[in-house]
């Protein structure tokens, strides 16, 4: 499957629950150059990294190779190099293949895997990675009524930062997409989870805490 639409811009406490990583490792990948989400800008703030949904998967796949199949750090960044050698191909096209403490590629061009697998060895198709996280991004989707249209503000969600309510998704980086020249409805395809009515909620708030300035 291509990238999926689903939700497509996640902040680093969503993507914490999607791949299982910690925001200690997040942050220490962004700043070592390991793996740096897409839309990154304010790394120091708490919701200053957003994730695209590639970005996710690719995360996941890390997490697998590093917990459940204890790939060495030094091994992962050359999957992370490899996964940004392919990043303008349709990841479902590729399988990688974990062999010991090694993970080989295989070319979606030719069919064949970058170096020969010469014993026991498990396959991981970037397909099936893909269609688990979009499930469980789906499920970061449900929203009652009463949610539409409102933010909110919760102790335990993105560090008390004000938010679209029944939503990880802070004013503040909605009202970044704004002032980059996002129009309402481009920022609704970039978190499909959003309506029209949260992002003139989000917006009017900025202009409310301007006139309090």
């Amino acid at each position: 499957m291509s990238d999926i639409s689903v939700i497509r811009a996640f902040d680093g406490e969503q993507v914490v629950r999607l791949t299982g990583l910690t925001q200690s490792q997040l942050r220490y990948w962004d700043d070592t150059g390991f793996f740096s989400p897409d839309y990154g800008s304010a790394r120091k703030t708490p919701i200053g990294r957003i994730y695209s949904f590639r970005n996710v998967v690719g995360l996941r796949t890390l997490s697998i190779l590093r917990g459940k199949y204890k790939i060495p750090l030094q091994r992962l960044r050359k999957v992370a190099v490899e996964l940004h050698r392919h990043r303008n191909s349709p990841w479902s096209e590729l399988t990688l293949y974990v062999e010991g403490k090694a993970v080989h590629f295989k070319e979606p061009s030719t069919g064949k895997v970058r170096d020969a697998l010469s014993g026991q060895y498990t396959a991981l198709p970037m397909k099936t990675i893909a269609e688990d996280v979009a499930t469980a991004a789906n499920n970061l989707r449900n929203r009652t009524e009463e949610q539409i249209g409102r933010i909110a503000r919760h102790r335990f969600i993105v560090h008390n930062a004000w938010a679209v309510a029944g939503t990880r998704i802070p004013v503040a980086t909605i009202q970044r997409f704004h002032k980059a020249g996002y129009s309402s409805g481009a920022i609704i395809r970039e978190f499909p989870i959003l309506t029209e009515q949260d992002v003139k909620a989000a917006l009017k708030y900025e202009v409310k805490k301007a006139k309090r300035a």
